[in-house]
């Protein structure tokens, strides 16, 4: 009798993707879309194992934060009137030589990638999503920035005919936040371009946006069209709105509080359970070295 012990890495029959999936990726990879193989399935190599399903995409698509939008969390519908196309970025501060490339000359200059990342949200919610996108550091390296430059900030569109939310004068818009050099460069920082196997919606940041999934989900900034090379620390939309709730680096500790309210746990808005928030969001052998000799610095909230 043969008994066969399945490896680790190795899927079952049933859980296999199917060919016709499998070979529509093609065309999506071609056009800088393609995500992670089936919803709620991790692919068999991702280098960053999420550990939990992945958010139906109804879900992770139609509650939001966007305040250039609305204030409130379904204003997915008003954000499709944000043209996605064409689109531009623009490098800025201490680089070799200031420019601008459209998104298309962008996408050419990269290796995309599949990524599943989970998300935690400062409010205390939470979601899984198949990102496709790139490395930051490959932005970085595009931008060809001055050694003597510190710190990258993204800064998020401001188109006042198409967002209603930019008319609330108590935000300083556009919105900025930034992170070190160090932070950019670390292969968990990314760019995506798409999710669920799609172009990334306007609502969730579309046509591009970073995400750092260690962080609380201010800092990554959506639909970017300005990366800024720095010497000096610059001050981000909610550190400057209220630096005592909202400080620079922005680390998820699920032992530090927020002001007003707890962040022990968190709510998966796919299943609507609480569960235990982990420290650096659960990526901390990747990322804690990078604040190992940092002192007299409030690295959470």
């Amino acid at each position: 009798m043969l008994i066969r012990s399945r490896r680790g890495w190795e899927l079952p029959e049933n859980r296999a993707t199917p060919e016709g999936f499998s070979l529509g990726r093609r065309a999506l990879l071609a056009a800088g879309l393609a995500a992670p193989l089936l919803p709620g399935l991790a692919r068999a190599d991702d280098k960053y194992p999420p550990g939990r399903p992945v958010t139906p995409e109804k879900a992770a698509t139609t509650y939001n934060n966007y305040y250039e939008f609305s204030t409130d969390k379904d204003l997915w519908e008003d954000a499709q009137a944000l043209p996605q196309d064409p689109w531009s970025i623009s490098f800025a501060g201490l680089v070799e030589k200031e420019q601008t490339l459209s998104l298309a000359e962008l996408l050419r200059q990269v290796q995309l990638e599949d990524r599943v990342y989970r998300h935690r949200c400062v409010e205390a919610w939470s979601m899984v999503v198949p990102w496709t996108g790139f490395a930051m550091a490959r932005l970085v390296a595009l931008a060809r920035p001055l050694g003597s430059a510190k710190f990258v900030a993204f800064t998020t569109i401001a188109d006042k005919k198409h967002m209603p939310g930019l008319r609330m004068p108590f935000y300083p818009w556009p919105y900025i936040d930034s992170v070190t050099m160090a932070e950019a460069t670390n292969d968990l920082a990314f760019i995506p371009t798409g999710m669920y196997g799609k172009a990334l919606p306007p609502q969730n940041g579309g046509p591009i946006r970073i995400h750092l999934p260690w962080k609380y989900g201010f800092k990554s900034v959506k639909s970017i069209v300005k990366v800024s090379f720095l010497e000096k620390r610059p001050v981000g939309m909610w550190e400057n709105i209220q630096s005592s709730e909202y400080g620079f680096w922005a680390n998820v500790n699920p032992e530090v509080p927020h002001p007003r309210w707890s962040q022990a746990s968190e709510r998966d808005i796919g299943t609507g359970k609480r569960i235990p928030t982990q420290l650096y969001n659960g990526y901390g052998e990747f990322v804690a070295g990078l604040y190992a000799n940092s002192t007299g610095e409030k690295l959470f909230m």
